[in-house]
């Protein structure tokens, strides 16, 4: 077979694919290689209900288990097909707790050809933590995996997980267990999440939220809200605006739920036994927020494969020098841009975080990726992709302050219709950062062409009394002076009204 002459793959890496056989659903998921932060090549979820009527049989539901091994040569083919280098299978509480459990995994690695890894509950809160880990800046909270069979719980801070923990609180066993009863369905909850010593410990933290379902009750409260970022990793609600809005959820009749059109059909039935999971979550830890992630057990388990140093890299900058790689003119002029903006942003006293650090060298490494657009849409292209890509280790309001840089250094410093929905989401200092960074990109880009070479000669600095009525200059090297002219004037003066320094040019 020819192989393609594409040019928009990394390259040095293999794509790997990941079957996660759940309780609810089994999922393929084939990533362009093992890395920091791997992109997803193709998606597949097949809900085949193994762990429907578990509760009353202690066995998965033959119908289930018909169409997952149909769904696993499906997906064996498939990742034949999109050549990867490696497979890994995972099977979770279904699978582990079923007495046909051990008869299913043996017709299932035979039709992969593979073994097949069925995690412990404690192995799956780990791989689950590590899915956070992977997709979060210097996370501090509890993650929990809401599965068809079980909850999965693990404290987190930073770079570690601790008390892996997992309850019987999957949305099937719940509706099986309660009979259908919402009230029954609380009772059970809360008697369970006692004797979690996990939750305990989180109190005025972040609560994570993974799985299926609780990634719809998100989706719906985008939907209801109006929130304009339709981007599910980091989606974040206050506890308190939470804990009501999953009230009113679960007091929701089937009737209505069915209704709804923005979540899946698949999941309607399991949507206020996943609603009363969370709430009661929330108000067992005393949580501060929530925030719902996209990233769970499968790249927590790709995680754990990586060597220590690549683990330690950060997922933000990785993507985002990848995709300089793949889109920009020159990525090495896109890694100057991070380094100079870092040294002049404290000229116009601006004092970073870590975490602001970081998105001004994202948005520095993405500044040239949209430029084979038509010069009329470079702005709003690169507004789209940034806010749109599947970044993790990003706050929303973090990636709202990149796509509206990028979106100012094509179209001006001006508020506008386009900007306005994420300007409110990046919040007053990160829209601030957004304009200055812009701004300073609209002037040095005007000297280098997009080509290396030029920025790092060029410095803003604080100016001294030969300069005479002036705040800031640009100093230029005399062997550029020709790069001078009206057009970098009025840049430059767009970028002093916008911070109100008296800025000038300095040649010499």
């Amino acid at each position: 077979m020819v192989e393609s002459e594409a040019q928009g793959r990394l390259p040095g890496i293999h794509p790997v694919s990941v079957v996660d056989i759940g309780s609810n659903s089994v999922r393929l998921v084939i990533y362009e290689g093992l890395s920091r932060a791997p992109s997803v090549l193709f998606n597949e979820k097949v809900m085949c209900g193994l762990g429907k009527g578990m509760v009353a049989t202690g066995r998965m539901d033959e119908a289930g288990i018909v169409r997952a091994l149909a769904a696993v040569k499906r997906f064996r083919a498939l990742s034949e097909q999109a050549r990867v280098s490696d497979m890994y299978i995972v099977a979770t509480a279904a699978a582990r707790e079923a007495e046909n459990g051990p008869s299913f995994i043996g017709a299932a690695e035979a039709i992969l050809g593979r073994r097949i890894r069925v995690l412990t509950g404690e192995e799956e809160a780990r791989f689950s933590a590590l899915g956070i880990i992977a997709g979060y800046f210097d996370p501090d909270g509890v993650s929990g995996d809401l599965g068809g069979g079980s909850l999965e719980l693990a404290d987190i801070k930073g770079e570690r997980h601790s008390g892996g923990q997992t309850l019987p609180l999957g949305g099937l066993r719940l509706a099986e267990l309660s009979g259908g009863s919402i009230a029954k369905t609380r009772q059970i909850v809360r008697r369970s999440l006692r004797q979690s010593p996990v939750l305990a410990g989180g109190a005025g933290r972040t609560f994570y939220a993974v799985g299926g379902t609780w990634r719809n009750l998100a989706r719906l409260h985008m939907d209801i809200t109006g929130y304009p970022l339709h981007m599910m990793q980091a989606y974040e609600i206050d506890a308190e605006p939470a804990i009501d809005f999953l009230g009113e959820i679960a007091a929701m009749k089937q009737s209505q739920i069915n209704a709804i059109k923005v979540i899946s059909r698949n999941r309607r039935g399991l949507l206020p036994y996943g609603a009363v999971a969370l709430q009661e979550v929330l108000v067992a830890m005393k949580a501060e927020r929530v925030s719902f992630s996209a990233l769970g057990v499968r790249e927590g388990y790709l995680y754990s494969l990586l060597g220590a140093a690549e683990a330690a890299s950060d997922p933000l900058l990785s993507a985002a020098a990848e995709l300089a790689i793949l889109r920009a003119r020159s990525p090495e002029h896109a890694r100057e841009l991070a380094a100079w903006t870092g040294r002049m942003f404290p000229v116009f006293g601006v004092n970073e975080s870590a975490e602001d650090a970081r998105y001004r060298q994202a948005a520095c490494l993405l500044a040239d990726i949209s430029w084979r657009a038509h010069p009329d849409y470079r702005g709003s292209q690169a507004l789209n992709i940034i806010a749109n890509g599947t970044f993790t280790g990003i706050s929303h309001g973090g990636r709202a302050y990149i796509a509206l840089a990028n979106y100012f250094r094509f179209e001006g410093l001006n508020d506008d219709g386009t900007s306005s929905d994420l300007a409110a989401i990046a919040g007053t200092k990160y829209l601030d950062y957004a304009k200055l960074l812009g701004g300073m990109l609209r002037v040095v880009y005007l000297f280098s062409a997009s080509m290396p070479g030029m920025v790092p000669q060029l410095e803003f600095a604080p100016a001294v009394a030969a300069d005479g009525d002036v705040d800031i200059v640009l100093k230029v090297p005399r062997s550029c002076e020709a790069f001078v002219g009206e057009r970098l004037e009025g840049r430059l003066q767009q970028l002093a009204k916008l911070t109100g320094k008296r800025l000038a040019f300095r040649v010499g």
